[in-house]
């Protein structure tokens, strides 16, 4: 679907680079852009002559959409509609956003939050509607449709019932990871930007998968996003258990930050987010091949949104080092060393330096216990010696006549089940006969 590109900025040069990448991963092909520095027109958003430019723009290039890098309200995108070419439609950022979110939204948890956003969207245009409605004491909306009075009132009901329903959800996945920690698995969060590798680097630390392989997996398991040069590729969250021994370590890659994105849309996808503020470590994934200034505004809106929630230690990670220079790496690690202090340097795609930040991740998650453990013989005891096999590092089983010595070392949590499963195997074998 062909499309055309539009945007305005109150000063200095428009940047269409990131609007033009969200139309692709959308699905557009984007055969021209208009764009303009002025300040915003409130019935266009562009100049009543920059506008025209557009319609003409438009028609020579048969484009059915235009994308505005701005937002747009109701009475422009009404306006801009009616000087283009019948049939051509205006979508803004937002929208566009939403419409990929939709296009990748495969569980039933990302449809949720899809249809959320969508009706935070529209309910300040419903809202409109019914102001201008009663003000004018007529139906219409300045051509934009019939006010339905109960319209309004059916978008917050709709919404209240969404976040009810994604709080069951939250509560189940909740449960899941309370009982993962529980069974001795540390959980790693991979954070950041869309489009920084946080897939691909995923991909790369996972014991059963390979890179470049494509995926044979147990019904029961989610896909891993694929790892492509594509925006919005991880929508849901994504967990795979990574090579790091002894430890069990879960790796989650959560939906990708994206610039500029109004306080209702990043609501709506909060509860994605969860899987970070619960996890024991966050890898913040950033792409150093982008310029440094770009670099420094992303890691302060990442660590604005990480710290409001997170107590758990993040860890900057420089990827993509194979697109740049050694000094540009180091100029560039020196200028943000207050955001991200001791980063680690890796090239996802490359597999540079995985192995250093596997061991960070092993060094930055919680220190585990070691115990020795004497088990008196019961019917039960083999039942606790397997548990303990599947829930922590089993570094010595000895069986005696009357006890089993099981050396271990694991989790914190892990050891203080263990003490209370023994507890219970002792009282149970001086009550028997």
């Amino acid at each position: 679907m062909n499309a055309i590109i539009a945007k305005r900025v109150d000063s200095g040069i428009p940047d269409t680079e990131e609007i033009r990448d969200l139309a692709a991963a959308a699905g557009y092909d984007v055969v021209g852009e208009i764009t303009q520095t002025r300040r915003a027109d409130p019935a266009l958003q562009l100049g009543e002559g920059k506008a025209e430019e557009l319609a003409v723009a438009v028609a020579e290039t048969d484009a059915e959409t235009v994308i505005f890098d701005n937002r747009l309200g109701p009475y422009q995108t009404y306006n801009l509609g009616a000087m283009l070419p019948e049939g051509v439609e205006v979508i803004d950022r937002f929208t566009l956003i939403l419409e990929i979110f939709g296009q990748r939204a495969r569980t039933r948890k990302a449809q949720l939050q899809v249809e959320l956003a969508e009706l935070r969207y529209e309910l300040p245009r419903a809202e409109a509607k019914a102001s201008l409605a009663k003000r004018d004491e007529h139906p219409g909306f300045m051509g934009l449709g019939e006010y339905d009075e109960s319209r309004e009132q059916d978008i917050k009901a709709q919404i209240s019932r969404i976040r009810e329903e994604l709080e069951q959800i939250e509560r189940t996945e909740q449960h899941r990871r309370e009982r993962r920690r529980d069974s001795g698995f540390d959980l790693v969060a991979l954070a950041g930007y869309t489009n920084a590798g946080k897939s691909t680097l995923l991909r790369r630390m996972a014991r059963d998968l390979d890179v470049d392989a494509n995926e044979d997996l147990h019904p029961d398991l989610d896909a891993t996003a694929e790892s492509e040069d594509r925006l919005f590729t991880t929508l849901g969250t994504t967990t795979r258990r990574a090579d790091i021994e002894p430890r069990d370590v879960l790796l989650t890659d959560t939906v990708g930050f994206i610039s500029n994105l109004p306080h209702w849309l990043v609501e709506s996808f909060k509860s994605t987010l969860d899987s970070v503020y619960r996890a024991d470590l966050v890898l913040l994934v950033v792409d150093v091949s982008e310029p440094v200034e770009e670099i420094h505004e992303k890691l302060v809106t990442c660590h604005d949104t990480l710290y409001e929630r997170n107590e758990a230690p993040i860890v900057t990670v420089l990827n993509k080092i194979d697109a740049v220079e050694e000094a540009e790496l180091e100029a560039k690690r020196e200028t943000l060393s207050a955001l991200a202090p001791n980063p680690v340097a890796v090239s996802a795609r490359e597999g540079t330096n995985v192995e250093t930040l596997l061991d960070r991740i092993d060094a930055e998650l919680p220190d585990w216990e070691t115990e020795r453990l004497v088990l008196p013989m019961t019917d039960e005891t083999m039942s606790l010696v397997s548990w303990l096999h599947d829930n922590a590092h089993v570094e010595d089983v000895t069986y005696g006549d009357d006890d089993v010595h099981v050396s271990v070392e694991a989790r914190p949590s892990v050891i203080s089940q263990a003490r209370t499963r023994l507890s219970e195997l002792r009282t149970a074998a001086a009550e028997s006969p």
